[in-house]
């Protein structure tokens, strides 16, 4: 069969075009004998047309996929063979390592001996390399079988671990210290038993034999860790990881944290040291022939004509951003604002890169805070669930080490390798971080250069690296007091450093406010829940996270920008929050500084890339004002409750506002009003707080005294 296969072999070598300017192989080839090329790409789409051609090449294909390794050494052999015949049409690309080539084929020659004889792989001066078919779609990890060794096989994954590049011995040349003949040993596996004695028939003292390392031929090799894909994960078991062996021009091509579809050879490599067969132990790595980036941000995005009629209707909606907000975690009750955070933070504004070099980060940074059991950690892990590069991870789970990056020991080496942690491991993806403020000290501070740098520098056991963590962080954390003490200024409640808080795009604080209406409406929200495993039965059909997964990728496929009209509008705005945390003094909510800038046209091109356009608009920017407006809102209980103690119209009209803000309604009925006066003890003041209010044009109230906010 391997005889009838290398004829063929020959003849698609020789023959195969793909076009009409002649033979696809014979030119590769040529390059690599005008030493404009140092490899020859096999790709299986050629292979599969040729073997289809007629019934002389049927399963060709299939016998080379499912015996990938013997069938690479017959590639290289017959290509050869086709070398051999070939002359040099470069000019100037005689070099000298064909003159070292054929010095020593002649001396090996002329020795006679057969371990003498130059092997051909010491001359071969290029690789051979298998490329996958570009339509079919890779395996998961949890997919490849042990009756698949020696297949080809292709799937994705994550660089978790990376190593140095160290040469590998391909060819061993060994000289005999007395009669100086020179002995060749081919290896083709990890280890192997050197040489001993001379064997030459000139020697009569069977003397030693030492390895000529500047005579063997070594291979560039580097293995790499790989870490299934958090999607193909399933819940409560391990990701699963494979070891990855990179070779020749393989190498230096991917780093801790890379996304990538890698193909190769799927081979046994048997452990060391066993005393007999029946010991003997096996594990599994890849040889690999073929490493790409993996292009598609939302892998789990499905854009068929079908989905993406569905989602132009989708768009088309008059009220599509309420729409879309609501859909996420639809089982949670309320959270309106800050479920619209939440989209812009999918969404993420664009990244720049100016000539300078410097970037400016496009992810969008969110830390909500909060009394326990309101939902906090239910709505990171609904985000993981629908971002394409999710992790999710805890405050004393993770240590700085477990977030960015660590040193350990290899097995086989004894030195010291790279491993990515969870802030590198969500490059390009989102890192939930529940229980924030549990972290120690040391561990937050490792986080400071990854929000706004995006990177992560190491300087640990002699290893000095920066890698790659262009993600995006959604935090959440419990109020230093384990419930919000609204008798305390927001610095002392929030109990972390003003260097990390003005790094956040958006700070929310969600409370747990006793309220009658409120707590019924929440108390059946979750029974229903319970009950039927699914929200009570309303208007309001949300959409599935399929449909607002594939919205999301298509909205990241536009990058807005701000146009130069809009520019005064937004700086007035930046000038009038600084304004206003100048005059609040010590009770201001939050930290205004050049960042938050920064975080307004973040959220206003997050809210363009929602509507599919390249442009911002002035509402775009109003909203965007508006949510951030609602964020700082959110960490003024202690003015609000500075002000009940002070001013009780002035309280009065707060505690209205409040119940319109948790409602996202703009109407307060009358009834309502009355209500929360009576509940807050200040009914007797209820018509003169509506009577100055209104009389402020801040609402407009109605013959039944209904409520109606002007903004």
């Amino acid at each position: 069969m391997y005889a009838r296969d290398r004829e063929l072999v020959h003849e698609f070598l020789q023959t195969f075009k793909s076009n009409e300017t002649g033979s696809f192989y014979r030119r590769a080839m040529q390059d690599v004998v005008d030493f404009r090329s140092h490899s020859i790409d096999v790709e299986f789409e050629h292979l599969r047309k040729f073997s289809a051609e007629s019934e002389d090449h049927d399963q060709l294909f299939e016998r080379v996929i499912k015996n990938c390794k013997r069938y690479l050494t017959l590639f290289a052999e017959e290509i050869d063979k086709i070398i051999d015949s070939l002359t040099v049409t470069f000019p100037n690309a005689e070099h000298e390592l064909n003159f070292n080539a054929r010095q020593r084929l002649d001396g090996a020659n002329q020795n006679g001996d057969e371990c003498s004889v130059l092997p051909r792989r010491m001359r071969r001066r290029y690789e051979v390399f298998f490329k996958p078919v570009l339509k079919a779609p890779p395996l998961k990890m949890r997919d490849i079988r042990a009756n698949m060794i020696g297949n080809y096989v292709t799937f994705k994954g994550i660089c978790t671990r990376i190593t140095d590049v160290k040469p590998l011995i391909e060819v061993a040349c060994y000289s005999c210290e007395t009669c100086g003949s020179e002995y060749y040993q081919e290896v083709d596996a990890p280890e192997f038993t050197p040489k001993q004695y001379c064997l030459s028939r000139k020697c009569e003292s069977k003397a030693a034999l030492f390895i000529e390392t500047r005579a063997s031929k070594f291979l560039k090799y580097q293995e790499i860790k790989v870490q299934e894909l958090s999607e193909d994960v399933p819940i409560g078991h391990i990701p699963r990881a494979m070891t990855v062996s990179l070779k020749g021009e393989m190498t230096r091509c991917l780093s801790p944290g890379d996304m990538i579809d890698i193909s190769g050879v799927f081979l046994p490599r048997f452990a060391s040291g066993y005393k007999s067969v029946s010991s003997l132990i096996a594990t599994t790595y890849l040889e690999a022939m073929s490493v790409q980036p993996h292009k598609a941000q939302y892998s789990t995005a499905e854009e068929t004509p079908e989905m993406l009629s569905r989602l132009e209707t989708l768009r088309e909606k008059s009220d599509m951003y309420d729409y879309l907000a609501k859909s996420i975690a639809p089982e949670i009750y309320g959270h309106v604002e800050v479920k619209k955070a939440l989209l812009l933070l999918l969404c993420g504004g664009v990244p720049r890169a100016l000539e300078d070099g410097v970037k400016i980060r496009g992810d969008i940074h969110i830390c909500l805070m909060g009394d326990p059991g309101v939902a906090k950690s239910q709505l990171l892990k609904h985000i993981v669930s629908i971002a394409p590069r999710g992790v999710y991870t805890t405050g004393r789970g993770s240590s700085g080490v477990g977030l960015t990056a660590s040193i350990q020991r290899d097995g086989v080496t004894g030195e010291m390798v790279l491993e990515g942690g969870a802030l590198v491991l969500a490059d390009k993806g989102i890192c939930c971080i529940d229980e924030f403020d549990k972290m120690e000290e040391s561990d937050r501070t490792a986080i400071h250069e990854v929000m706004e740098q995006q990177t992560v520098s190491i300087a640990k056991a002699g290893i000095t690296t920066t890698l790659n963590a262009r993600t995006t962080i959604l935090a959440a954390a419990n109020p230093a007091f384990g419930r919000y003490n609204v008798s305390s200024t927001p610095q002392e409640n929030i109990n972390l450093p003003a260097a990390l808080l003005s790094r956040f795009d958006l700070m929310w604080l969600i409370l747990d406010v006793p309220d009658q209406d409120a707590d019924v409406e929440l108390a059946r929200h979750v029974m229903s829940v319970h009950r039927e495993g699914r929200p009570p039965p309303s208007a309001f059909d949300p959409v599935s996270s399929k449909e607002l997964r594939s919205y999301i990728a298509v909205a990241k496929k536009f990058f807005p920008y701000v146009p130069e009209d809009l520019g005064e509008s937004i700086a007035g705005a930046y000038a009038g929050m600084r304004r206003t945390e100048e005059e609040a003094g010590d009770e201001a909510s939050g930290y205004t500084t050049a960042r938050t800038l920064l975080s307004i046209i973040r959220l206003a091109e997050a809210l363009a890339r929602l509507r599919w356009a390249n442009i911002v608009t002035k509402h775009d920017v109003e909203q965007a004002l508006n949510l951030m407006k609602m964020s700082k809102s959110s960490l003024e209980v202690y003015t609000k409750n500075k002000m009940v103690r002070d001013d009780p119209v002035t309280s009065l009209y707060h505690l209205l506002r409040q119940w319109a803000e948790r409602n996202s309604a703009q109407h307060v009925p009358f009834t309502i009003a009355t209500r929360v006066a009576t509940k807050a003890n200040l009914l007797e003041i209820l018509l003169t707080c509506l009577t100055e209010y209104a009389a402020l044009d801040v609402w407009i109230l109605d013959e039944n005294q209904n409520i109606t906010f002007v903004d």
